[in-house]
């Protein structure tokens, strides 16, 4: 046991320094983004004073897509949806993985809980006691404001298995894959240590996106409510980096317009722009 305890670690090392210098031996590019426009259809029940998340992500969506078609002409650009239609969470990370795209971004609007209390309405007198009656209020916080990016949590990467396997299926299809692949065989210890390496890489570059992400917000002024993992549907299942990101609390009135004006969706849409420029530069030069 501590002998192959011992074999892992050397196969894991000298792994890792393959997987991430040669990246399989491969020249790294990337040249599909898969832009998802959060919720849509039936799906579409939180809202700010006159707007709907839906409505002002997908707004967001496409023209963070036209801008990234204008400004990087050799980046293919795919949508999960264009219009109002509701579109299960497996099939939006689907349409990423079957494109084989090179990154993930999916695009949404934060917004504060309701929040139940009671309080007195009035008082009744019972056998000659003031006895109070209650009503119920909601309220929710519309002060709250800020952006933040999540990336899909530790707990979840155990999802990821089958589908890397799947899309690094048709690398057996080719000639001499062992030797463009540096000696990987299927179904090996070594291969699924490579997949796990696969995996780490995927959440490291997610987290390295989300973080340059978050700082063009902050370039341009906005709250840093910061990066953070967690368990979220959309992510589990990607082959490849991906982020959801929030760019706004459409339940904070100033947001909510800021969001849905013509100035504000450009800072948003130059913001994630440069994110991903930077990040490109990064990924194929540097990772």
């Amino acid at each position: 046991m501590y002998l192959k305890s011992i074999l892992t670690f050397i196969i894991c090392l000298t792994l890792s320094n393959t997987f991430d210098n040669q990246a399989f031996a491969q020249e790294y590019k990337i040249k599909t983004i898969v832009i998802d426009a959060g919720h849509g259809g039936k799906d579409g029940a939180t809202h700010g004073v006159y707007s709907k998340e839906k409505d002002v992500a997908l707004k967001t969506a496409l023209n963070l897509g036209r801008a990234l078609q204008d400004s990087l002409k050799d980046i293919k650009v795919i949508y999960t949806r264009e219009s109002d239609v509701f579109i299960p969470l497996y099939e939006r990370i689907n349409i990423a993985n079957n494109a084989k795209a090179d990154l993930f971004i999916s695009i949404h609007l934060n917004d504060m809980p309701v929040r139940v209390s009671r309080v007195v309405d009035y008082y009744k007198k019972v056998r000659g006691r003031k006895v109070p009656v209650y009503r119920t209020i909601t309220s929710k916080s519309t002060s709250t404001r800020g952006t933040e990016t999540f990336v899909s949590g530790t707990g979840r990467l155990g999802e990821q298995d089958e589908v890397i396997k799947r899309e690094n299926a048709s690398m057996f299809l080719e000639d001499n894959y062992q030797k463009n692949y540096e000696g990987f065989i299927a179904n090996t210890p070594e291969s699924d240590i490579m997949l796990s390496l696969m995996k780490q890489t995927n959440r490291d570059r997610s987290l390295k996106f989300a973080s340059m992400l978050q700082q063009e917000y902050v370039n341009a002024g906005r709250i840093n409510r910061g990066v953070q993992e967690k368990s979220l549907a959309v992510l589990a299942r990607a082959a490849m980096p991906a982020v959801l990101t929030e760019i706004g609390f459409v339940s904070n009135p100033d947001e909510e317009d800021y969001m849905n004006s013509p100035e504000g969706q450009k800072e948003i849409v130059d913001g994630i722009i440069k994110a991903i420029k930077n990040y490109r530069r990064i990924a194929e030069t540097s990772f």
